[in-house]
Order: structure tokens, then sequence, then C-alpha cells
């Protein structure tokens, strides 16, 4: 009987040594979860044969249990590189279903899907511009290639500079070619529907005591003249909103005619010089994307060339009431099960899932190999010792045998 209590000491201990060794092979796995031999002992006897006196059959191992504890996190900067500080997993499509994982390490493919390095596919809840919210209620791959900024055509403009009250009227009737016919000239950029940026230029010329005409141009079509009013103490009198409306400019590229109101409600004048102030307009040209930035809550905000930013979407978090109760699948990721439940979404930063740190990546949980070294000693004195029992045993058989013979 001792030959097989020590021959399962013996598998129970090469079993431990087994599973320490995959923890010691996988201390550089991004997103690893280390794992720890679980024993139990075994008795012949029955429910209704129980003894005092009864000697147990040897161990066997009753579980492979998985340890989800939090790894150490390192900077990457790689903003595709994502580590969760906290409860929580990523949830990526794999094509056959969603698996789970904790190892961030996500890049573009050709198509410009974030996947892993198994090529699953990166689930986030998809933003809507009409409701400014993510739709939880669905799930989509976060895709970077769909990611691009349309042009705005320019439609409102703001003025804010000063016309000098002292300055003469011209004599001449008014011609953009000519600086003797206008007082003063500011320049800007405007964007068509198409995206082209074309120079506009507003030629102011004094008509009177306190009356202004402006003079717009774009790309030297004229879009018609506007006349401005001051008070007394320099601030704008007319038109009371400060807001004037320009006369169409086709362009004749085919984007759509151009009609521009500027707001001079902040420009004034006073006895000072000119001063040409800021001119700030709405439009931009087309975008492509630039970078990605990813908050702690898990959105996915997309930079353009062109300046502007928009909201993609929302990494999609996963939680189980049964950690120990996933299916591993390898590449540190996991599946849902029966023992494991269903999975709980959510987001990151919110009830019981953790933040999320872009740049950065989750080390294993096994990083640390000291641990691991005293458990591979333990385990290996283990060994020995249930060797040493075999070699005893044998050595009393043999004896036992000698005498009986004699």
């Amino acid at each position: 009987m001792a030959l097989n209590q020590a021959l399962s000491g013996l598998n129970g201990a090469q079993s431990d040594l087994n599973v320490i060794a995959n923890n010691i092979a996988n201390a550089n796995t991004t997103g690893f979860k280390g794992s720890r031999a679980e024993f139990a002992d075994i008795y012949a006897v029955t429910g209704i044969n129980l003894s005092a006196t009864a000697v147990g059959s040897g161990t066997r191992l009753a579980d492979v249990a998985q340890q989800f504890a939090q790894g150490d996190i390192q900077t990457t900067g790689n903003s595709l590189d994502l580590a969760i500080s906290g409860n929580g997993f990523f949830v990526v499509n794999t094509g056959n279903g969603y698996a789970y994982t904790r190892a961030g390490a996500f890049h573009q493919d050709p198509s410009g899907n974030v996947v892993n390095q198994s090529g699953d596919k990166l689930q986030v809840y998809p933003y809507s511009v009409a409701s400014n919210t993510f739709d939880s209620s669905t799930l989509t791959t976060l895709n970077l290639v769909t990611a691009q900024s349309s042009a705005k055509a320019t439609t409102t403009a703001i003025v804010s500079s000063n016309l000098p009250a002292n300055a003469t009227a011209p004599t001449l009737a008014f011609d953009p070619t000519n600086p003797a016919t206008f007082n003063q000239s500011a320049t800007f950029t405007v964007y068509d529907s198409l995206g082209t940026s074309h120079q506009a230029t507003a030629y102011y010329v004094k008509t009177g005591n306190n009356t202004w005409n402006v003079n717009l141009y774009v790309d030297g079509i004229s879009a018609g003249t506007q006349a401005l009013t001051f008070d007394s103490t320099g601030a704008l009198l007319t038109p009371a909103s400060g807001i004037v409306t320009f006369n169409p400019v086709n362009y004749g590229n085919g984007a759509n005619p151009q009609t521009l109101s500027v707001n001079f409600a902040k420009t004034t004048q006073y006895g000072t010089g000119y001063a040409a102030g800021t001119i700030s307009q709405d439009g931009y040209t087309a975008g492509s994307l630039a970078s990605i930035d990813i908050d702690n809550a898990g959105i996915v905000t997309a930079n353009y060339s062109n300046g502007q930013s928009s909201k993609i979407g929302q990494l999609a978090m996963a939680n189980f009431q049964n950690l120990q109760g996933l299916r591993q699948l390898g590449s540190a990721s996991w599946m849902a099960s029966t023992d494991s439940g269903t999975a709980v979404m959510g987001t990151a930063g919110s009830g019981q899932y953790g933040t999320i740190q872009s740049g950065a990546l989750e080390q294993s949980n096994t990083s640390d190999t000291t641990a691991q070294l005293v458990d591979m000693i333990q385990a290996q004195r283990d060994y020995q010792a249930n060797a040493q029992v075999l070699a005893t045993d044998n050595t009393l058989a043999t004896t036992l045998f000698s005498a009986v013979s004699r």
C-alpha cells in the first residue's frame, strides 16, 4: 500500500513542478495569470466503514487554481498598449465568440481593426453623435481606418479689432487693388464644403464720423459690402447683433456656394491706431487620423490632422461572479463557462471595474520568480521524500522476502 501512496505523492509533486514550471516560463508573458496546484487526500473507506485507525490512500491533484492577482504595470508609450488597474477584462471577438483578456498589447491589422497578437478584435461600445452617448447595448470592433474627419465649410467668422476713429475717409472709389481707396484690411482663411481653403480679405473703408464700410473679397471674388456704425464711446452700434451676412460666393470647383456671416460685435472704434486683433472661423479641411487618446474610463478619442477630434467608442469591460470557473484559451485569454457564469458587462472606472491606463502593459503576476523558485524547492523536496518512501518500502519488502525464504 505504501508503494501506491508514495506513487501518488510522486505524481502530485510532479504536477506541482509542472504548474510552477509553467508559471516561471510565462514570467514575461503580458497579462499572464499564474496557477497553483491544489491537492486533496484520498481515503478508500466509505461512509459506513469509517474507522479512527483508517490510513489514507495517498493524494490527488484536486485543482489547478488560477491566481488573478494584479500584475505590475509597465509603461511603454504606445497608445494602443492598454493595462487594467483593478478588476475586469478586455473583451475581444475571436470570430467564434467573445474571449476575455488582460493582455493589452494591441495593434492595427491591415483593415484598421485593433487586434491582439492572436488577431482577436478589441470590442467597444459605439459612440452616437446624435445622443452624445455610448450605446452599451451593442459591441463593435474598434476600427481606426474609418475614423476620418470630414471637412466643414466656414459659415461664421468672428472679428475682434479696433478701427481708428481719427482715420481719414478715402476720396477715391473703393478698389481692392488700390490701397489708397481703403483704410485697413485683414486677411483670414475660410474653407468651402469640400474642405478647400480660400483667402478672404475684409477691406475697411471709413465713410464718415463713426461709420465704415466692410468690403469682403474671397479669392478676389466680391462678396458684397456691409456697413458698420459706432456710437460716441467707440462701441458697435449697428448692426445691433454685430452679425452681417455677405453675398454667396461660387468658387466653380464643385463646392456649394459659400455664404459667410461675420460677427463684428467685438470690433471697436477708439482713438488709438488700428489693431488687427483676432479673427476666428468655424470651418476646417478634411483630416486624417493623427493619434489616438484613451482615457482612464476607456473612452477612445481620435485626433485628426486638421486639429479636430472626435469620440470613436468606449472600451467594453467584463467581469465574472466566479473567476475560477473561466476556461483558459491560451495567449493569456479566457472564455466564459457555466461555472464562471455569464460576463457582467460595464465600463472602466465604474462599479466593480478598474481603470485603464493607455501606453502601459500589465506584466505577468509571476514576473517575480523568487516565490516560484521557493515553491519549486518545496516541490522538489516533496518529490525526493516520496521517492525515499518508495526506496524504504522496497528495502522492507526485500528484507521480508529474504526472511520468509529461509
